[in-house]
């Protein structure tokens, strides 16, 4: 597909306009405050538990008044029960930034799927996490909080593990299933590890090439420690990134201790004689880790910056297309997914990651990526009980994209310099290609 070579007349219309804008602004904010009250009243009715402990209870102080009064139907839909269960309350880095129940990544063993619940039993381990498909692009993506410490191997174990397929509804048939091998090989950091004197994510791989690190499972959960290993780094000036190609693989031992997120030097240098113990090659996974290194907290990029986030963008997506130098395994050969699930994450992962993939999605609806391999129509999402954005912004593809979002992932696109960040990129994709 070619990019059109004249910009949409509804995003001129947009960008001409502060009183559409103004809609926009409006007519979101509002759907977000419906959802954000069914998704607090849905807090609220998993944790206001009075045989809790007093010390594990969950502070309930910020959640608003109307949010009890929410309509049922809507807090079924918006239910955060998992990431709001006592159990999965200190994996989430932010006290108001839980997964949908509908659409959570859930990591279970040997496989990357959608977390469900039988008989008040979460199935798959917690991450905060989610399944997300483009509107327009038809692609999938999953979005995430920065890793904790103490929720690195869940991170690392949903790369590990090959992809099921995501939540859908309605029939099965319209999902194209991906291609026997499909992993998550690109992951895409939005975040620097610090960020204004504040710890904004958790490093989960070494920063020296050639050095490793072990990461163990968190309390309770029995799988194997993951070895971490940092086998290139590379700066792309043009695109404001660091590349980094790590290699992650299990490491089956018995009786032995094992390093918990500790790289220092000279721990490294003790444990260097036991680094192949409990190997096994046909398990390495190697993925690429993208940092973007221009993109402050609660902001946007510079407007000098604008073009490096554009090339970006096109280089995860190429990148993840490379097959060249990734793999799963000698028993993946000839196998690989072509265009597997891309894992981007911010701190919170949906201020600037939803940003992300709207941008990503609407470029690759004009023409300015490449259509993705096995395309998802969007009407395999559950439909919102919110119903249809209003007639003056049917025609708004970027507003249907950014509430699409929010329906699979809370407070997705989170301020509204975001939004309109995506306006401009998508104006300036359009100016580039006169």
């Amino acid at each position: 597909m070619s990019p059109p070579q004249t910009m949409p007349q509804w995003l001129s219309v947009a960008l001409s306009s502060e009183q559409h804008l103004n809609t926009v602004l409006r007519v979101l904010t509002n759907r977000e405050s419906k959802r954000d009250s069914a998704r607090t009243a849905s807090q609220l009715k998993a944790l206001d538990n009075k045989s809790q402990p007093e010390e594990t209870r969950f502070p309930l102080a910020f959640l608003s008044r109307r949010s009890k009064d929410a309509l049922p139907q809507l807090v079924n839909h918006y239910a955060v029960a998992a990431g709001a269960h006592e159990a999965h309350h200190h994996f989430n880095r932010y006290v108001d930034i839980i997964p949908y129940d509908r659409t959570r990544v859930g990591v279970h063993e040997g496989s990357l799927g959608q977390g469900t619940e039988r008989d008040g039993i979460w199935e798959g381990r917690y991450l905060n996490a989610s399944w997300v498909l483009e509107r327009f692009g038809h692609k999938w993506w999953i979005a995430t909080q920065a890793p904790l410490k103490h929720t690195a191997h869940a991170f690392l174990s949903a790369i590990l593990q090959p992809v099921v397929r995501p939540p859908v509804e309605g029939p099965t048939s319209q999902l194209v299933i991906s291609s026997p091998i499909s992993r998550v090989r690109t992951v895409v950091q939005l975040t620097q590890n610090m960020e204004g004197g504040r710890k904004k994510a958790d490093a989960y791989f070494p920063t020296e090439v050639g050095h490793s690190v072990v990461v163990s499972p968190e309390p309770g959960h029995g799988g194997p420690p993951l070895k971490a290993t940092l086998l290139e780094t590379k700066t792309i000036r043009e695109s404001h990134c660091i590349q980094s190609t790590v290699s992650i693989i299990p490491i089956h031992r018995t009786g032995e201790s094992v390093l918990i997120i500790n790289w220092t030097k000279a721990k490294l240098n003790e444990n260097r004689n036991e680094d192949h113990k409990g190997e096994n090659d046909d398990e390495i996974v190697v993925f690429q880790h993208m940092l973007y290194t221009s993109w402050p907290d609660h902001g946007v990029p510079e407007p000098e910056d604008r073009e490096s986030l554009l090339s970006f963008i096109r280089l995860v997506d190429n990148t993840n297309r490379n097959i060249s130098s990734f793999s799963g395994g000698k028993s993946t050969a000839g196998g690989l997914d072509p265009d597997p699930p891309i894992m981007v994450g911010c701190s919170a992962g949906v201020g600037r990651t939803g940003t992300f993939i709207a941008i990503s999605s609407l470029l690759r609806y004009c023409g300015f990526l490449p259509p993705a391999a096995r395309p998802t129509p969007a009407s395999v999402i559950h439909a919102s009980p919110l119903g249809p954005l209003p007639d003056e912004l049917q025609e708004d593809e970027i507003a249907q994209e950014i509430d699409s979002l929010r329906e699979q992932r809370p407070s997705m696109v989170q301020r509204k310099e975001q939004i309109f960040l995506i306006y401009e990129l998508l104006a300036d994709a359009f100016s580039e290609n006169k």
